[in-house]
């Protein structure tokens, strides 16, 4: 039991090191908070945007690849990991319509730089004016992009059938620590079967499965800051998402491979918050401020729809799927389950 406990841990701990918020703690990320928290807040919010929206959306996909349910008390369980693809709206962002004070792009800039997952160059070099329009000669550059394209998110998802052709599914990680990490995974979904409800068994009647389905998921984050070079050690940032989807799947089992398409809706949302001591730039003076940062909003609220296959190889199962909404995205993964 030991054993099984510690490779369950590490498949985790490799999905949580696909997630890349650890990039907050990074010095370019960090000059983010250098000005005002009101810039602060306006500046994260922008870098970060694709992440609050991809990553958001993949913790909240990717619950099914068949829309036929899991025999009564027959398990699955499986890792899978989403990739979303950021649109050219969002690989960058315009501090010039950002509404910021006290800083302006510097002499020669364009005070455009990439989002987190966004296009390739360096960020504009920014400048501290005080309230009168006089430059302070303090600079600073916004950051360059992670270097990856896509927004990853990762899942660990049991799914066990219930009678009446019901499966429920759990994504459930415990808080889990690595380093200056900690991610903590909850989601609860459940899948029905529609055609035994109303024809019995049906297989040579309509060689087809028809389901309906239904998943939420909670994700926290942590980590640990450094942006004052060491001075203040309380500082952390935590994100949260919660996002909701719904479909309607119909898949037809080929031997041991099963194509499926699905449509639906599905809705997420995502907050950051910095926590601790920080120095700002206001009117070419430093102030320490705590707490500084809360940043709340609705990221992806739009209809989807999914293409994509199961591959049963004795208790062995291969995942993957495309799905097309507001931010696309590729879903793959291997799992392991006993029963049809």
């Amino acid at each position: 039991m030991k054993t099984n406990f510690s490779a369950l841990r590490s498949i985790v701990i490799v999905g949580a090191l696909l997630f890349p918020l650890n990039l907050l703690a990074q010095n370019d990320v960090g000059d983010l908070f250098k000005s005002s928290p009101q810039n602060a807040t306006k500046l994260v919010d922008a870098y970060f945007k694709p992440l609050f929206k991809g990553t958001g959306q993949g913790f909240a996909t990717g619950w099914n690849n068949s829309a036929k349910a899991q025999g009564l008390l027959r398990f699955e369980l499986r890792v899978t990991g989403t990739l979303a693809l950021v649109p050219d709206e969002d690989k960058f962002y315009n501090t010039n319509t950002l509404g910021l004070s006290n800083i302006r792009p510097a002499a020669g800039s364009n005070g455009i730089g990439p989002s987190v997952f966004g296009g390739s160059g360096s960020g504009s070099k920014m400048e501290f004016y005080t309230s009168g329009g006089t430059a302070t000669g303090k600079t600073f550059n916004l950051p360059n992009a992670s270097g990856f394209r896509p927004a990853p998110a990762a899942q660990l998802q049991l799914t066990v059938g219930l009678p009446k052709h019901i499966d429920v599914s759990l994504r459930a990680i415990p808080s889990v620590t690595f380093g200056d990490h900690t991610i903590g995974q909850f989601g609860v979904g459940a899948k029905i079967e529609l055609l035994p409800l109303f024809m019995g068994k049906v297989e040579k009647v309509m060689p087809i499965d028809i389901a309906v389905a239904g998943g939420f998921t909670n994700t926290n984050y942590k980590i640990k800051l450094d942006v004052n070079n060491g001075k203040y050690t309380d500082q952390r940032a935590e994100l949260k998402f919660k996002g909701f989807s719904t479909e309607a799947i119909i898949s037809k089992k080929i031997a041991f491979f099963t194509p499926f398409a699905s449509v639906g809706y599905i809705s997420s949302n995502s907050g950051l918050n910095a926590y601790g001591t920080y120095e700002f730039e206001t009117e070419g003076a430093s102030t320490t401020l705590t707490d500084p940062i809360a940043i709340k909003h609705d990221d992806v609220s739009a209809f989807q729809g999914s293409i994509g296959f199961q591959v049963k190889l004795g208790f062995l199962r291969v995942y993957g799927a495309y799905t097309q909404s507001k931010y696309s995205s590729f879903n793959g993964g291997l799992g392991v389950g006993f029963g049809k």
